[in-house]
């Protein structure tokens, strides 16, 4: 299977429909099971994730393993945390077949709940499942403090989302959250054509760099508390929208105090100015 097709060592349109032939693996759009088959594209992320020889590289995902194999190949020490069982039992066989003898650790659990990731993972690179993807961002960021960088490859409207700045279209809550962990970009466009099945919807990759969190996890609670209501409606000046958990008669007060205007609406706001809202409600509680 690993023919001239493939890259050497790196799986091609063939070789993915001949291991999704041996599971009987129908691609499910509930699981986000398009596959990449293009030895090219795997190795741009790659190289644009910046990976490091011996650096531990978390994949969410990893499907048939395309993805998984160019980390492999670039000497990334790989984590691979897959949802289906067998799939997660296939690839460990393929990477050993293809690129033999590389570190790769297999984990068979959902990336949205899992806390069994190694905790000193400096990288994420993965081609997340559309529909989960910014839940499984967030979650991940949460959950392993090491992290240096992202790459991963999700929808193009998510990737827009992750990356806006206020007063954008596309900026909304997801946005202020993600800014909480670090500077995010769009890093470059994924073709159609390059997955099997051929996905209805465009890709981007989006790129993360890490900086020091504003606070610690009482004051990320209650800027989350914030963004959930300042986004719940969007049409809202932030004194209307916040009222109900800043409290009616002193959610001017308190905007004003953190040096914000209660007639803005929520996309107005940057994460600083959220941090901001937080630490005066905090104070004046």
């Amino acid at each position: 299977m690993s023919g001239p097709e493939s890259g050497g060592g790196l799986l091609g349109a063939t070789e993915i429909r001949n291991l999704a032939a041996e599971l009987s693996l129908v691609p499910t759009k509930k699981l986000g099971q398009n596959f990449v088959h293009d030895a090219n594209t795997v190795r741009k992320i790659v190289a644009k994730a910046g990976v490091q020889p011996g650096e531990r590289v978390l994949e969410v995902g990893p499907g048939l393993g395309s993805l998984t194999l160019g980390l492999l190949e670039a000497g990334a020490d790989v984590v691979a945390v897959e949802i289906d069982g067998r799939l997660a039992e296939l690839l460990p066989k393929t990477a050993a077949r293809l690129q033999p003898d590389k570190p790769l650790q297999v984990i068979h659990a959902d990336a949205l709940v899992t806390t069994e990731i190694p905790h000193d993972v400096r990288v994420i690179v993965a081609n997340l499942p559309y529909n989960t993807s910014v839940p499984i961002v967030l979650h991940l960021l949460a959950t392993l403090p090491s992290l240096t960088r992202v790459l991963v490859m999700v929808q193009a409207e998510v990737a827009e989302r992750l990356a806006a700045g206020p007063g954008s279209k596309a900026y909304g809550g997801p946005s202020v959250k993600a800014a909480w962990y670090g500077t995010w970009s769009v890093a470059g466009n994924v073709s159609r054509q390059v997955f099997w099945p051929v996905p209805n919807v465009d890709s981007l990759l989006v790129a993360m760099d890490a900086r020091p969190a504003p606070g610690g996890e009482e004051l990320r609670q209650v800027v989350w508390d914030l963004v959930d209501h300042a986004f719940a409606t969007r049409r809202k000046m932030s004194r209307g929208s916040l009222a109900s958990y800043l409290g009616p008669d002193r959610v001017s007060e308190i905007i004003s105090a953190a040096g914000l205007n209660p007639e803005d609406r929520g996309e107005a706001w940057s994460l600083e100015g959220y941090v901001s809202l937080a630490k005066t409600w905090l104070a004046m509680k």
